[in-house]
C-alpha cells in the first residue's frame, strides 16, 4: 500500500508505515532540515519542501492512504498562552481536507495532541471531512502502551470510507522502563552541588533521592512529574522539543542525550538525526513514535 506523509517532520509516521508494510511515496514539510533528514532515512519517497497549504495535490504520485501530523503548537498547553502565529499553525489541518478532496484516498490517519479535538474549528474540520464521505474515529493513546519507553498521550484520528466510525483494535504491549534507554557510562556529567545550580533543582533532586534513591530522572525545566521526578522502572515522561529531562546518578547529573531521546521515542539507533543537538531534540519532540504508528496502521489496514 502506498502512503503519503504530510508535515512529515523527522519521519516517525513514515517509519511506522514502513514497519506496517506500506510504501511511503511522498513526504512534505516546510523546514529544510527536516526534509533533508527525512530524505536521508526514507530515500525512496518524493520529497517536497513547502507550505503544504500551497501544495498542488494533482502532482503527487499515486497513493492509497494519507498520514498527517498538523502543527500542534496552537493546541498544546506546553506552549503557554495564545500567540499571534498559532492561528497559522492550526490552519495546517485544512491541508488534510484539501488533499482528501483532491485525491480521495482509501483512508487517512491524523496525529496531534489531545487538545486538537478542543480546537474551536474542530467541529467545522470534522464536518468538512464528513462531507467528503469519510467516517471519523478519534483514538486517544499513550505511547507507553505500545512498548515505547515514554508516556506520551496523543490523539490519532482514523478517517475511513465506512458507513460508521471504526474502532481500531491494537495489542497492549508491556511497558518498557526508562532504565532501558539510559547509558550511565556516556554523556557529559556535572556535579550536582556546584555554584549556580538553582534552588528549585536542588530541592527536586533532594526529594527525588528520598523517593527513588541515587538514580532517577527529573524535569530540569518546568513542573512535570511534580517536585520529585520519577523512578527509572517506569517510562520517561513526554519528550518535548526542548531539552528537558535530566538524569541523576549519585552526586552527578546530566541532560538526556540525543541517542537516549531517540530510543525514548521508539526510533532505532540507526535512524539518522541532525548533528546539531537543538535541531535533533526539536525534531524528536515533534515526532510520531514509530511503534505507535505501526500498530495503528496495521489495525487500520485490517479494518478499513
Amino acid at each position: 500500500m502506498r502512503v503519503i506523509d504530510l508535515l512529515a517532520g523527522l519521519g516517525g509516521f513514515s517509519l511506522g508505515a514502513e514497519l506496517a508494510d506500506c510504501k511511503v511515496v511522498y513526504a512534505a514539510n516546510h523546514w529544510p532540515i527536516a526534509v533533508q533528514t527525512h530524505a536521508e532515512n526514507h530515500p525512496g519517497a518524493m520529497h517536497v519542501c513547502q507550505d503544504v497549504q500551497q501544495a498542488d495535490w494533482t502532482l503527487l504520485p499515486d497513493f492509497e492512504a494519507l498520514l498527517a501530523s498538523p502543527a500542534c503548537q496552537g493546541h498544546t498547553p506546553a506552549r503557554g498562552k495564545e500567540r499571534p502565529h498559532h492561528d497559522a499553525t492550526r490552519s495546517t489541518a485544512w491541508a488534510v481536507v484539501s488533499a482528501l478532496e483532491c485525491r480521495m484516498p482509501e483512508w487517512g490517519l491524523i496525529e496531534n495532541v489531545p487538545e486538537f479535538t478542543k480546537w474551536k474549528l474542530f467541529p467545522a474540520w470534522c464536518a468538512a471531512v464528513t462531507a467528503l464521505g469519510y467516517a471519523i474515529s478519534p483514538h486517544l493513546v499513550d505511547a507507553a502502551d505500545f512498548g515505547v519507553p515514554q508516556h506520551r498521550w496523543r490523539v490519532f484520528i482514523a478517517l475511513t470510507k465506512s458507513k460508521h466510525p471504526i474502532e481500531l483494535k491494537v495489542p497492549k504491549r508491556e511497558m518498557v522502563p526508562a532504565s532501558s534507554i539510559i547509558d550511565f557510562d556516556s554523556g557529559r556529567w556535572s556535579q550536582i552541588d556546584r555554584p549556580g545550580r538553582s534552588a528549585a533543582t536542588l530541592a527536586r533532586i533532594k526529594a527525588g533521592r528520598s523517593s527513588f534513591g541515587d538514580r532517577f530522572i527529573a524535569p530540569y525545566y518546568g513542573n512535570g512529574s511534580g517536585l520529585t521526578g520519577r523512578c527509572l522502572s517506569r517510562p520517561i515522561g513526554t519528550i518535548t522539543t526542548r531539552d528537558r529531562w535530566a538524569i541523576v546518578d549519585g552526586d552527578r547529573m546530566r541532560m538526556l542525550s540525543v541517542p537516549e531521546a531517540r530510543r525514548a521515542m521508539g526510533f532505532p539507533d540507526s535512524y539518522r538525526l541532525p548533528e546539531n543537538k537543538k535541531d535533533a531534540m526539536h525534531m524528536l519532540g515533534n515526532a510520531v513514535c514509530p511503534p505507535v504508528a505501526r500498530d495503528l496502521i496495521l489495525a487500520l489496514k485490517e479494518a478499513a
